[in-house]
């Protein structure tokens, strides 16, 4: 693995003027760690540099603890483009529910490409709390993977130490399996898994996908043919094991086998051709096809084709990293970009939001006191535009952030005049000549 030590010591020499005789975290370090994920590699060479307890390093952890804390509920096919501040400790997380038998498709990229670490892992949802799962290769801008039980499921998305900018973020779910039919789809599907069957006696373990006969059947994964019967219930029948998810595939009362046992098949391949043989010869031809792992599963997730293509980015991309404010006479902040997400908060005109994202018609959003959520971007606007002006009224300190722990970042002399931008719990968000944007307490403006 490749680490990039350049942005830990300029961390310590810039940052937090600790450590200023430690050597630069080497290349080498890493190497010892082989095995492990990027990530935890990564933290391995932090550590063997003598970097744990920084205060960088800390704020870096626990933005990715917070990442999977507060990772916002959606649904796939999604995609978001945000900006993550290479100053400060940023993840993203976002959560989404996944069956056994999809696969979930992570792509993803950090510009400008610095060659800069990005880690994407995966997390399965559980009651003690996210178990990882899934790591990216070092350096990797993808990630599939397939769950092996139901689950909710955390993406987390969180470059090295002080690296970033402007991401791009898809997550898509799909089949696992190909469709086992040629020219159909799930529309054909007309008896599903755990339909009683023989007057309850038992229960369907499988689909019925009906197709004229002689439409063939094809191998919905690679693998080796291991069975190929006549059997007085499937008929014609023909199994497949799948070698990479360890599932048998199970076709039957088919109108012919066009396999042998111990012959390899790839995806799309012919395996037989559709009928009505067996206990089926008084239905019409159809093809009933099976998965076993660990017992009969329901094929339906495995085969159902889901949708690609995220909802079209509505939101302003110049907004990225910087402030907007509510534009509406109130905008709802929830928490996932969808209408059905839970409301955490409702906002006034004119507050202030810091846009890290943008997912359809969505924005991404951090307000002043640190919490998060989404807002729709048509009830936002951008915050540089002023909404006045206004002078001082006495020489008052500019802070970071609203409230009395925001840190003082400047100071404005009385009779100075600063555009106000939003208002936020009583304080101002203004910017002033040769002053950072920032925050004025109550009552330290009048109206120009």
């Amino acid at each position: 693995m490749q680490l990039d030590s350049r942005a830990v010591s300029a961390a310590l020499l810039a940052a937090l003027f600790l450590l200023s005789g430690c050597g630069r975290v080497r290349d080498e370090v890493a190497d010892i760690f082989r095995g492990e994920t990027a990530r935890e590699n990564y933290e391995h060479a932090l550590v063997s540099a003598g970097l744990e307890g920084t205060a960088l390093v800390s704020a870096w952890r626990g933005a990715g603890a917070r990442a999977l804390a507060e990772a916002a509920p959606l649904e796939a096919p999604f995609a978001e483009e945000g900006w993550l501040p290479a100053e400060g400790a940023e993840a993203v997380g976002v959560r989404l529910a996944v069956r056994r038998g999809q696969r979930l498709e992570i792509r993803a990229s950090l510009r400008p490409d610095s060659g800069a670490l990005l880690f994407i892992d995966v997390f399965r949802v559980e009651q003690d709390g996210p178990r990882r799962v899934a790591s990216a290769d070092s350096g990797a801008a993808s990630l599939d993977y397939e769950p092996t039980r139901d689950g909710d499921y955390i993406v987390r998305l969180q470059p090295e130490i002080l690296a970033g900018g402007r991401y791009t973020l898809q997550v898509i779910t799909a089949a696992a399996l190909a469709f086992p039919v040629e020219g159909h789809g799930t529309g054909a599907i007309q008896s599903v898994f755990g339909d009683p069957r023989d007057g309850g006696v038992r229960d369907h373990h499988g689909v019925d996908i009906f197709a004229p006969r002689g439409t063939p059947a094809l191998a919905a994964a690679a693998g080796t043919v291991n069975r190929v019967q006549d059997t007085s219930r499937g008929g014609l029948v023909v199994w497949i094991r799948d070698e990479r998810r360890g599932a048998n595939l199970y076709y039957a009362h088919l109108d012919a086998q066009t396999v042998e046992r111990g012959q390899r098949v790839e995806v799309g391949d012919t395996v037989g051709l559709i009928g009505n043989t067996g206990n089926a010869r008084t239905t019409p031809p159809h093809l009933h096809f099976g998965v076993y792992s660990r017992g009969p599963t329901d094929p339906a997730p495995w085969i159902r084709p889901l949708a690609r293509t995220p909802p079209a980015l509505r939101g302003d991309t110049a907004l990225l990293g910087g402030w907007a404010r509510v534009a509406a006479a109130e905008a709802e902040v929830r928490a996932g970009p969808s209408d059905g997400a839970p409301v955490l908060e409702r906002l006034a005109r004119s507050v202030p939001l810091r846009v890290l994202g943008a997912a359809g018609p969505w924005y991404r959003v951090r307000l002043a006191d640190g919490r998060g959520g989404y807002v729709r971007a048509a009830r936002a606007e951008s915050a540089l535009v002023p909404l006045s002006h206004q002078r001082m009224t006495a020489t008052t300190a500019i802070h970071h952030a609203p409230g009395p722990a925001g840190l003082r970042v400047a100071e404005l002399a009385a009779g100075t005049q600063v555009e106000v931008l939003g208002e936020y719990q009583g304080y101002t968000l203004v910017r002033a000549p040769l002053a950072p944007l920032g925050w004025l307490p109550p009552a330290a403006v009048d109206t120009d």
